[in-house]
């Protein structure tokens, strides 16, 4: 089994930046790819941005694109995501993602985002 921990949530203002970190722990070889996915209130989950395990692919939603950036060290088994230029449409709480090679999927916890002035 995977264990996930999030962390890097928090408020900012308009235009400001936050990172998100997602440390994964267990079958860490039964993972595929990583990704983040968010849901803001009274608004269905949505995809934002995943990686695959080299780290040679990446994957983002339009919305994202150009904003937020996802990577990852092997190393530490973390997934983070880089985003900038924020805007309060980006309010919502983020979930950190496992994608196993099996085909099942893992969800973190879940780190809230804030956007306000």
């Amino acid at each position: 089994q995977v264990q996930l921990v999030e962390s890097g949530g928090g408020s900012v203002q308009p235009g400001g930046s936050l990172r998100l970190s997602c440390v994964a722990s267990g079958t860490i070889g039964s993972i595929l790819s990583m990704g983040w996915s968010r849901q803001a209130p009274g608004k269905e989950r949505e995809f934002v941005a995943a990686i695959n395990w080299s780290g040679s692919s990446t994957n983002y939603a339009t919305s994202v694109k150009g904003r937020f950036t996802i990577s990852r060290d092997n190393a530490k088994n973390t997934v983070y995501l880089q985003m900038n230029s924020l805007k309060p449409e980006d309010t919502a709480v983020y979930y950190c993602i496992v994608y196993l090679r099996s085909g099942n999927s893992i969800w973190g916890k879940g780190t809230l985002v804030t956007i306000s002035s």
